[in-house]
């Protein structure tokens, strides 16, 4: 098993976890590629490289015990994006890169602050924000990020998570007046949803039929109808305050959009049948003045490739992603880095591919020289004079 993380200190906490859980049932043959290090000849005569040199550093020197003795390699940060055989063909060689013009040159490019798109979630007063995409791209980050400025404006704010790897906490580092966080914990809501049914359906039972209901809510089913109860509980709440959700990786987050809209189409089905008025979590999703759906992403071609698709499947659903939010962008900052530089040349085409064939409405986060970790650094991210 080829664990692969980057070298940060929350990712390789959660690669320690995710290599304990494997361990403890038996997988132990494992290896651990920390993949994308930036180069130590990058840091010699550039700030953002030198203070991402040091921060990966020194996640890699503090790196958790329980990994220490797994066998190791590092793979360093390439100019390139990694698509294509000849790509994929240096993804192993240790050839430094090659400067090919002046790596001085401005860069110029369109970057919406993530502030002006908290400026406009703000004015509505409540609703929902949803981060949205594939593993990695830092939905977590941005949904934090978005509370806390929503918070230190004075406005209420619940952040959640329906993502198992996700640690907010991790994330967030402190406390703020106005927001509240939680986790929707699958074993929690599925005991809660057991304990329900068996205390109200199982009540008037007798064993032979209590036990029959037992065996039921073992089914694979329970924990997608618990999790499910628990989407919807935290969605009603958006009707007084901002409520904040980091989803689960794409294929999660769809399982549970399947979810809600066959709990909406069995609504509507009795609902017209009686000719009542009603409101499903699916018609809140798909309402824009109620729900915004941020689709976060790198500015890269498989991550932006991995956010259209899901941008089409949401479509699909009947559901319009408010904006799309490109993170943790080399373009958005300045950099004498030769490979820095390329790489911000490379983010481009997709930042330009994202503003006129995916989305009018778009934020473009820059990378820090720190790792967005704690209030101060996330409100760095949605504070325009910083950008």
């Amino acid at each position: 098993l080829k664990l692969v993380a980057r070298a940060q200190q929350s990712t390789l906490r959660e690669v320690a976890r995710t290599h304990e859980e494997l361990a403890g049932i038996g997988l132990k043959q494992q290896h651990l590629v920390i993949n994308g290090i930036l180069p130590k000849i990058e840091a010699e005569t550039d700030t953002l490289a030198t203070a991402i040199y040091k921060r990966e550093q020194a996640a890699l020197n503090a790196i958790p015990e329980v990994l220490k003795q797994l066998p190791q390699d590092l793979v360093a940060l390439k100019a390139f994006d990694l698509v294509g055989l000849d790509a994929l063909r240096q993804l192993l060689t240790d050839t430094p890169y090659q400067q090919h013009g002046n790596n001085e040159s401005a860069i110029e490019v369109d970057k919406p602050s993530l502030s002006q798109l908290v400026d406009s979630i703000a004015e509505d007063g409540h609703g929902l924000v949803m981060t949205m995409g594939k593993g990695g791209v830092g939905k977590t980050t941005v949904a934090a990020a978005v509370a806390v400025e929503l918070a230190s404006r004075g406005l209420a704010v619940h952040l959640t998570t329906s993502d198992p790897a996700a640690h907010l906490s991790d994330t967030l580092n402190g406390t703020l007046d106005n927001l509240t966080v939680s986790r929707i914990d699958p074993q929690e809501e599925i005991e809660r949803y057991r304990l329900h049914v068996l205390e109200t359906k199982g009540a008037k039972l007798d064993a032979h039929g209590r036990a029959l209901l037992e065996e039921d809510l073992r089914s694979p089913c329970t924990e997608e109808i618990a999790v499910f109860q628990a989407f919807s509980r935290i969605i009603r709440e958006a009707g007084k305050k901002f409520v904040v959700m980091d989803t689960a990786p794409t294929g999660h987050t769809l399982l549970l959009l399947d979810a809600t809209g066959a709990y909406h189409r069995e609504v509507a089905r009795q609902m017209d049948k009686a000719h009542l008025q009603f409101t499903t979590p699916m018609m809140q999703l798909q309402d824009p003045k109620q729900t915004k759906i941020l689709i976060v992403t790198l500015a890269e071609k498989t991550p932006v490739l991995e956010a259209a698709n899901l941008q089409s499947d949401l479509r699909r659903a009947g559901i319009e992603p408010w904006a799309w939010v490109i993170n943790n962008s080399v373009a958005a900052t300045t950099t004498t880095s030769a490979l820095l530089h390329q790489r911000a040349l490379n983010e481009l085409v997709e930042i330009n591919a994202v503003a006129k064939k995916y989305s009018t409405r778009y934020a473009v986060v820059p990378m820090l020289k720190d790792e967005p970790v704690g209030l101060n650094r996330l409100l760095q991210l949605t504070d325009n004079a910083h950008l």
